[in-house]
């Protein structure tokens, strides 16, 4: 006789459980741990600003959840390795890990340097490796899987514009890395899935849209052209993605990408 499916309550329920999330202080990153607190899970945001981490998680806090700060550059491999050791030590383990943080300087090819390139690939993906090592040793340590979700783009799959030689490629590996890592971790009861967002308005879009340049603004045009919702979506929306990969809901999938882009890759 089958089994009876859990309630949807406790699928949906991360109590004692730990999420690490980078790039968590704002934005996708912040979005992604309040509701991840909301569901029960103790957050560590993991950030290079430190004050607006700390603050983030006072906020969380502050609405009765569990949340604490730790500073890190995740381009940095001592500090990744002392941010993993730092929360498995101050929560009892871990449980969730999403790879948010990231940069994505626009520049043309022919202006593009090795240090530009090579700074990119440095946070975007090895950043991302040297996390995903880190905390599958501590998950595989503990015994009772994990979840991993990786922030892609729609940019891995079809470049959205020119100038993002760089973000486009770290992206692109972000994608062959989870498939990776679902292969080779899952029979330690570790999924790994990635998101790919479309255009997202952060905190930083917001600050810049009265000022961004004439390409800027045009490419922000043709995405809302393209897009079958007709705008932008919200960081929330990517945090009920990265929810339901964190939770039980997603029990059986591994290895797959996730895209949240209010229909521009269809256009």
């Amino acid at each position: 006789m089958a089994s009876k499916p859990l309630p949807l309550d406790e699928l949906l329920n991360l109590n004692g459980k730990t999420a690490i999330v980078t790039g968590g202080a704002q934005g996708i990153g912040a979005a992604i741990a309040f509701r991840l607190a909301e569901a029960g899970a103790t957050v560590v945001i993991a950030d290079k600003n430190a004050d607006q981490a700390e603050s983030t998680a006072r906020e969380i806090a502050g609405g009765g959840y569990h949340a604490c700060a730790f500073s890190c550059d995740v381009s940095i491999e001592s500090e990744v390795n002392q941010l993993v050791k730092n929360a498995a030590e101050t929560t009892g383990g871990i449980d969730i890990l999403v790879n948010n943080a990231g940069i994505f300087p626009s520049m043309p090819l022919h202006e593009t340097t090795s240090a530009d390139f090579d700074r990119v690939m440095a946070v975007n993906l090895r950043g991302a490796f040297l996390c995903c090592r880190e905390v599958s040793r501590q998950m595989i340590q503990q015994d009772r899987g994990g979840s991993i979700i990786n922030i892609a783009s729609i940019d891995a799959i079809h470049p959205s514009a020119a100038g993002l030689i760089a973000y486009d490629a770290s992206k692109s590996g972000i994608l062959g890395l989870t498939r990776s890592l679902a292969l080779e971790l899952g029979k330690h009861g570790i999924r790994a899935n990635a998101i790919a967002p479309g255009g997202i308005v952060t905190e930083g879009m917001k600050s810049q849209i009265g000022v961004l340049p004439g390409q800027e603004m045009k490419r922000l045009k043709q995405f809302l052209t393209r897009s079958a919702l007709g705008r932008l979506g919200r960081p929330d929306e990517i945090a009920c993605v990265a929810l339901f990969l964190a939770s039980d809901l997603a029990s059986y999938i591994t290895g797959s990408l996730f895209v949240a882009d209010g229909g521009y890759l269809i256009s």
